[in-house]
């Protein structure tokens, strides 16, 4: 392409289309020397060093972490590319904040190609998670070997996170769920406490007096919903609440 402008401009053209296309064949130039892998790279400054100047600066300013807390830098942007500083580059915290758990650390060249950089430093809090130890069914009930405990950044993690894998132990899991995946109360819901067709005990309570019969099950309920049930002496179909497993309080309506 340059070597056609280059004819096009040893051409009879009027002045000023001359000056024109000389600017766009400088610009032209221009672009490929720039552009990454047209041949011509920059000796670019480290964002790994930059980012480790940044937490060094940051650490004399913010308060200790805990070992359920740690620093998060930046992070710089992979498309912020600067040239290497030829000299030191000074990492400058501007006064404390009213929010002690972040500030900004300003990156400063003053080499022969000026320029800065602002760099964000905060602490962000961990915690214990339940943890997928591998994949797992819908309709599986929850037990210790399903579970395991992991430490996560608590800006990472999704709503409704379970940090107590004992809270789980019992549960249904309401839809497949993958290993390594954090466990939320939206993928489970309780275990039922009857299940159609089962036999469960029928519990009358009336005048201080309470009577217990034999029945079955006709619909699904978990704890403390109501359920449809036979009464296996009378044949009497009747509704109550399964209060626990295989246990139905009878309702008087």
């Amino acid at each position: 392409m340059a070597r056609d402008l280059q004819s096009a401009l040893k051409m009879e053209r009027p002045p000023k289309y001359r000056q024109w296309l000389q600017s766009r064949l400088a610009g032209c130039v221009l672009t490929v020397a720039a552009w990454p892998g047209g041949g011509w790279a920059a000796d670019l400054q480290d964002v790994a060093q930059l980012e480790a100047l940044a937490r060094a600066a940051a650490i004399g300013q913010l308060p200790p972490v805990t070992e359920r807390q740690r620093l998060l830098v930046g992070p710089i942007l992979p498309n912020i590319r600067l040239e290497r500083c030829d000299k030191p580059v000074a990492p400058i915290v501007g006064p404390a904040q009213h929010m002690k758990d972040r500030l900004l650390v300003e990156l400063r060249c003053q080499g022969s190609i000026a320029w800065h950089l602002y760099v964000p430093v905060r602490i962000i809090g961990t915690s214990s998670v339940a943890i997928a130890a591998h994949a797992i069914v819908a309709g599986s009930v929850l037990t210790a070997g399903d579970l395991k405990v992991e430490q996560r950044d608590v800006t990472a993690l999704p709503p409704g996170y379970l940090d107590d894998p004992a809270v789980a132990l019992g549960l249904t899991v309401a839809r497949p769920i993958s290993s390594g995946a954090i466990l939320t109360n939206q993928q489970l819901v309780a275990s039922k406490a009857v299940q159609r067709g089962q036999a469960v005990t029928l519990i009358a309570n009336a005048g201080g007096m309470s009577v217990r019969m034999a029945g079955r099950a006709l619909t699904d309920g978990f704890v403390n919903q109501r359920v449809r049930v036979q009464n296996l002496s009378s044949g009497k179909v009747v509704e109550g609440l399964a209060r626990s497993e295989q246990v139905v309080e009878i309702i008087f309506q």
